[in-house]
């Protein structure tokens, strides 16, 4: 079993196995309402220099990400509701729920899963 198991993820492919690509204007519009929120003022958001939170992880790279909060699966949908209501998901979370519309979280949620390495 678990040498099926080992054929099987050798044969997967990072890059396939992520969501499609998000247009570039819910990119766009997602980066300008984390800094609108104050998400930087908890991590550190790619290309934004102040402020530089550290209570929360650096949120570089996200989109290469297998899970949330390392608990849930990195998908679009889940992402824009933790990133609105993360107590909701993972109750005694220390990112609070936050106030905002959900197109706003759709967004972020864009623009974070856009963030990779390569």
């Amino acid at each position: 079993m678990i040498g099926s198991m080992a054929v099987l993820l050798t044969g997967c492919d990072a890059a396939a196995l992520r969501p499609a690509a998000a247009d570039g204007a819910a990119i766009a519009r997602g980066r300008e309402a984390a800094v609108r929120l104050g998400c930087g003022a908890c991590h550190v958001l790619p290309g934004v220099d102040w402020p530089r939170g550290r209570v929360g992880p650096a949120l570089s790279e996200m989109g290469d990400r297998a899970l949330i909060a390392g608990r849930l699966p990195n998908r679009p949908d889940i992402l824009a509701h933790f990133v609105r209501d993360a107590p909701a998901l993972l109750p005694g979370s220390a990112m609070p729920a936050l106030p905002m519309r959900d197109r706003d979280a759709t967004d972020i949620a864009a623009w974070l899963g856009s963030l990779h390495a390569d």
